[in-house]
């Protein structure tokens, strides 16, 4: 599903505008990033959470070149699903 999809979607079930529900998706995706880049986490209850997650540094191998390398300690984006959520997907998709 895409953005425009997902506020076709919300604008049919609400009867609200596309244009007002695209600025308010907008605005839900920038202030989640916002609040991530300075690492704090987004929790949204009965849906997840955006956590912001530590990678440790390692070695790693440039095999094109046969080189060790070594990838610095970095932040990453995560999503952890809530349970009601992660039981609810895991009934009802099928292969």
């Amino acid at each position: 599903m895409t953005k425009a999809e997902i506020v076709a979607e919300i604008a049919t079930k609400t009867g609200i505008e596309k244009v007002a529900v695209q600025a308010s998706v907008e605005a839900f995706m920038e202030t989640v990033k916002t609040a991530m880049v300075k690492g704090d986490n987004v929790y949204l209850r009965g849906f997840g959470s955006f956590i912001v997650k530590k990678r440790a540094q390692k070695t790693g191998r440039n095999i094109s070149k046969n080189t060790t390398i070594v990838i610095p300690a970095h932040f990453i984006p995560s999503f952890k699903p809530a349970k009601v959520f992660l039981n609810e997907v895991k009934k009802s998709v099928k292969k």
